[in-house]
């Protein structure tokens, strides 16, 4: 099993929306940077686990729990002539971009704040941590993935 932080606007989509969703299940789609979607593409797996993470807002941090819940496939949104994430090189022979399905594990009793995630030296290796690192997905270790849960519990 491997662990991963997924970022989302929370105005765009939240860890409330996906709780909502039929089936609490929803396709990550959007992601157009080749680094993410290589991630879903060739490292995700069915049941791999990941920290829902609200960037872009008053405090960012980690939101809660969710998990892989497909195998990858083309985000169909890139052949939507009407889509913000069309992509006029896509073809349905040959698609550029793949997304999974996430669905939604569990509350964090707290939501754990990026500044209380900086404060801990545990972390400090952590890629969230790093500068510049601003993929909206990204590995993380299994001790920071349960450091990070105990923290919210």
């Amino acid at each position: 099993m491997k662990y991963w932080l997924m970022k989302s606007e929370p105005e765009v989509f939240s860890f409330q929306d996906l709780k909502k969703r039929p089936k609490k299940t929803e396709p990550w789609n959007g992601v157009r940077n080749y680094q993410a979607r290589n991630f879903m593409r060739d490292e995700m797996q069915v049941g791999d686990l990941i920290l829902f993470y609200h960037s872009s807002c008053d405090i960012p941090g980690v939101a809660g729990i969710a998990r892989v819940s497909s195998k990858p496939y083309p985000d169909t949104t890139q052949f939507d002539k009407k889509s913000e994430y069309y992509d006029p090189k896509a073809t349905q022979e040959a698609p550029r971009w793949f997304l999974v399905d996430v669905s939604y594990e569990k509350d964090l009793e707290k939501h754990i704040s990026l500044e209380e995630l900086k404060a801990q030296k545990e972390l400090a290796e952590m890629r969230l941590m790093q500068k510049g690192n601003r993929l909206s997905i990204l590995p993380v270790t299994a001790k920071e993935f349960e450091f990070i849960v105990n923290l919210g519990n």
